[in-house]
């Protein structure tokens, strides 16, 4: 990443895998805003944010499915956490389909995260890490962690029948529970982590598909789908305009 952004991710520990991909922290420079665009990248995130122009507030941010383009104001301080699928029901108790490609505010207490925690990165994963313990449920169904499991180990490349007959499920059954809880289907979810997944060739340069895409032309297409544009621009991210393309080195 460039001056103007500070950026530092840690992996949760054993007990939280589950429900938490990483704890994420991002600060801007001074100077003027920063446009960037947010791609989607299948995590659920709740962020603890405060800057020059705004106060300390709570957002938690829905999956996305399209690029989306915003602007970071100078001087923000942003800690976060990203979730797994299982955390909309297991640890927030929530349902998330809603603010697909948008979010929700929550209460400025949530998680009993007060702006004085944004001090220190390591105290913040401390303090989350013991209030996430205490709040995810213990009794996870399982066909839902069996899923899981093989959508994230295979990043999304595995076929939905496949996955439904690995995780004693059917696909109706498994799809009219990602459209209620995410807004989106599997197979939708199942694109969107293998687009994720081919950040890291990518960022090395190497421009033609690597991650199960049927040829050149589908890896064009979808990586057009879900950044807006062809994979040489992505690749070389001018002015880290794609933040989270940039923060991939250090995931």
């Amino acid at each position: 990443m460039n001056n103007d952004l500070e950026y530092h991710s840690v992996k949760p520990d054993a007990a939280l895998a589950t429900v938490v991909e990483s704890f994420w922290m991002l600060k801007t420079g001074s100077g003027v805003g920063k446009p960037i665009m947010l791609l989607p990248d299948g995590r659920i995130d709740v962020l603890f944010s405060y800057s020059k122009t705004e106060p300390f507030h709570v957002m938690l941010m829905g999956l996305g499915s399209v690029a989306e383009q915003t602007t970071l104001a100078a001087d923000t301080v942003l800690f976060a956490v990203s979730l797994r699928l299982l955390a909309a029901e297991y640890l927030l108790q929530t349902r998330v389909a809603d603010i697909l490609n948008g979010a929700r505010r929550l209460p400025a207490t949530f998680w009993n995260i007060v702006p004085e925690d944004l001090a220190d990165f390591g105290q913040f994963c401390a303090k989350l890490s013991s209030t996430l313990r205490a709040l995810v449920q213990p009794a996870i169904d399982p066909r839902k962690q069996r899923l899981s499991e093989l959508i994230y180990a295979s990043d999304g490349t595995r076929p939905v029948h496949e996955l439904a007959a690995q995780a004693s499920w059917s696909s109706r059954q498994i799809n009219r529970y990602f459209q209620e809880y995410f807004g989106l289907t599997l197979k939708a979810y199942c694109a969107i982590l293998r687009f994720r997944a081919a950040f890291p060739q990518l960022k090395a340069g190497r421009l033609f598909p690597e991650q199960h895409f049927a040829d050149q032309a589908h890896f064009i297409r979808e990586v057009r789908r879900f950044a807006g544009v062809r994979p040489k621009e992505l690749a070389r991210n001018q002015n880290d305009r794609f933040i989270q393309f940039s923060a991939w080195a250090e995931e």
